[in-house]
């Protein structure tokens, strides 16, 4: 049995304001990992720059904290060069959405087999306020001082639409289901996004904690994630935003599936031994 606390740093400084999403999320993504069995050794964690993107400092297991929006690529090579690790992406909206929306676009195609969660407070916290990708219009900030003008980013319908293998929302503060979705996400084969609606507490006073539990609500049971083009419509709602699994697809291969790479070895890259000089020398050869 592995317990939460095998997760913790100690006594450390967390740099985020009180009352901030991201401590319920910290929570139950431990909560998460130490359900499904994984060691802290076993773990690796990616993120990019933001408030969100500070998680992997405040949890003990490996992890890479890279560029702006650039938390995919690294990851994608570390599950590609390591299969057996679980491998972790997680940021804000606006590192994944935005500085990072092209990465988020082909990772979702290559089907890596990774866990990507997106922090959505649907604000730039770490750079004082400014809109992000998912800000609804109107939202007014230092910068947008007239109110967002674009409509926002919907990452659930074009996650659905690229048929991403498992695409969710949960909400911070409902730990216990936050965990039973992350549990789902992290045990998938394939690529899983998991946006994680929380507030903001100093620069969105609008999408506040009443302002989500009054703006969203849980899929029914009788819900079907394997219904793509329903999956797709109910991630299109906007007057309340539905919480839970939207969509699953089982049968698609993974990224590392694909790679001719395993197709008959399945010995992690970087544990194999190095022939880099022979194999150079035998092209150099066959091109003469």
């Amino acid at each position: 049995m592995v317990a939460p606390e095998e997760f913790d740093m100690g006594d450390i400084d967390i740099a985020w304001c009180p009352g901030c999403g991201n401590f319920a999320i910290l929570k139950a993504l431990k909560r998460a990992l130490a359900e499904l069995g994984r060691e802290p050794g076993d773990v690796v964690m990616v993120s990019g720059i933001g408030q969100a993107a500070k998680i992997p400092q405040y949890l003990r297991c490996n992890y890479f904290n890279g560029l702006h929006g650039r938390a995919l690529p690294p990851a994608t090579l570390i599950k590609s060069v390591n299969p057996r690790m679980t491998v972790v992406a997680e940021s804000g909206d606006g590192d994944m959405y935005g500085e990072g929306g092209n990465h988020f676009i082909h990772t979702i195609r290559r089907n890596v087999d990774i866990t990507n969660i997106v922090h959505d407070n649907m604000v730039y916290g770490l750079t004082k306020g400014q809109a992000s990708p998912t800000s609804m219009m109107g939202f007014r900030t230092p910068v947008q001082v007239e109110g967002a003008i674009l409509e926002p980013f919907n990452p659930m319908a074009v996650a659905i639409s690229l048929d991403a293998s498992f695409v969710a929302r949960v909400y911070s503060v409902d730990v216990d289901r936050t965990v039973e979705v992350l549990k789902q996400a992290i045990a998938h084969k394939g690529y899983a996004l998991v946006d994680v609606l929380q507030p903001c507490v100093t620069f969105n006073k609008v999408n506040t904690y009443e302002w989500f539990r009054e703006n969203s609500y849980y899929l029914e049971d009788s819900h079907d994630p394997e219904d793509r083009v329903e999956a797709f419509r109910r991630a299109s709602e906007k007057d309340r935003l539905p919480l839970g699994v939207f969509y699953v697809n089982p049968g698609k291969r993974s990224f590392e599936e694909n790679l001719g790479v395993y197709a008959t070895d399945d010995t992690p890259v970087h544990q194999r031994p190095l022939d880099r000089r022979e194999r150079l020398d035998g092209l150099l050869r066959s091109m003469r």
